[in-house]
């Protein structure tokens, strides 16, 4: 398990981040080193403290449906039509409530399953479900599979907007400039970051493009022990709570959150920065310098201990988004609709599982899992009335 310890690869990448110039001219001038935030441990000890070489393929974190499983699946589905005959998904889609482990029953499967939550939730922080046909399935059956495989993972679904959609679809879109540019429809690489909301972040592929478009994910563990060990001036930094966050409302919050023997991190470069095609509008507050250099670090950190998962159509994925970051490769879409990349993505909460979620998350997580707003289940993607593109991507 890395923690403070580093390979030579990893070295090599974060070099400029440890021999920062600032921290060698206090070092002449026998200054004392910052030290770490109060509360904050100089060492995480955990499975989710990893790096992308620990594991020698999708088998060390992959659920493989054998034929049994994939019985059990077309068994629940079945069971489900039985037990609700009207039709699952209305024109407006809003029965995804009804999906859980009571209507989609999984007797062996759901074993697995919850173990596969506790390994997301305790463990190494994500987990991947394999085996699903798509091209065997219809849309609604697919998307019944989805929510009731993911049901045993996190049983509680989040809104992803202000107009309660609840299945967000990944697909590439050029048709305006906005929309090409917006991480949701680009085809270009993204940074490594979080979700605004939900413990856990599930996608269902679809399908997969002609190239490129892996998963990529790293260990906000890791990157807090690489910190901790070389740079503790930036995890104070990190953990001050005047970073200037636009989205999903303008907010003074830390990046880091220490709390009930946990790391937590949240935060989007564009939320921070903004970027070519959605300016930061000019009065709000700009980043410091040494906030620049801490994200600048978290990405040279990430990439250098990431983890790439070459993606199939029908895989789930499933991340813990407190504790592991995520992006995309930049991918090109071939001509043939399953060659054209398609993800649906879902945020989700566990009751047995879910976390502590630090005071100023908790208006975000409260519009995303709370009672009041309604809830949209499209099955397929839908113009940008249905699913808006705000001015400032995360």
């Amino acid at each position: 398990m890395p923690a403070s310890g580093t390979g030579p690869v990893i070295t090599a990448a974060i070099a400029p981040i440890i021999n920062d110039s600032s921290r060698a001219l206090a070092a002449q001038a026998n200054a004392e080193a910052p030290a770490l935030p109060a509360g904050f441990p100089a060492e995480l000890r955990a499975k989710l403290a990893w790096s992308g070489s620990d594991f020698s393929g999708p088998l060390d974190y992959t659920l493989i449906l054998d034929d049994a499983d994939k019985l059990e699946i077309a068994t629940a589905v079945e069971h489900f039509k039985c037990k609700l005959p009207l039709p699952f998904f209305s024109s407006l889609g809003q029965d995804g409530y009804l999906v859980g482990p009571d209507s989609f029953p999984l007797p062996n499967l759901g074993a697995k399953l919850k173990g596969l939550s506790r390994d997301i939730h305790h463990g190494r922080g994500f987990g991947m479900v394999r085996g699903i046909e798509p091209a065997s399935l219809s849309v609604e059956d697919l998307t019944l599979v989805y929510l009731g495989i993911q049901s045993y993972i996190a049983e509680q679904r989040g809104r992803q907007d202000k107009r309660g959609n609840m299945l967000v679809h990944i697909v590439a879109d050029n048709s305006t400039k906005r929309t090409a540019e917006h991480h949701r429809h680009s085809t270009k690489s993204i940074t490594f970051h979080n979700e605004e909301a939900g413990d856990v972040v599930g996608w269902l592929t679809r399908s997969t493009a002609a190239a490129g478009g892996k998963c990529i994910i790293a260990s906000a563990y890791t990157v807090y022990n690489i910190l901790a060990a070389n740079r503790p001036d930036l995890v104070r930094t990190l953990a001050r709570s005047d970073w200037p966050f636009a989205l999903p409302r303008f907010q003074c919050r830390p990046v880091i959150y220490y709390q009930d023997s946990k790391l937590m991190m949240n935060f989007g470069r564009a939320a921070l920065l903004g970027n070519e095609a959605h300016p930061r509008p000019g009065h709000l507050p700009s980043l410091t310098r040494h906030q620049i250099e801490a994200l600048d670090a978290i990405e040279a950190i990430a990439q250098a201990t990431q983890l790439e998962i070459q993606t199939q159509a029908g895989d789930m994925h499933f991340i813990n988004n407190l504790a592991v970051l995520h992006r995309r490769a930049s991918f090109v879409n071939g001509s043939a609709s399953n060659e054209k990349r398609h993800l649906v993505r879902m945020r989700l909460r566990s009751a047995e599982h879910g976390w502590p979620i630090p005071e100023d998350l908790d208006q975000a997580w409260d519009e995303a899992f709370g009672d009041r707003g309604v809830k949209h289940w499209h099955l397929e993607p839908m113009p940008a009335f249905f699913f808006p593109l705000r001015r400032q991507p995360n």
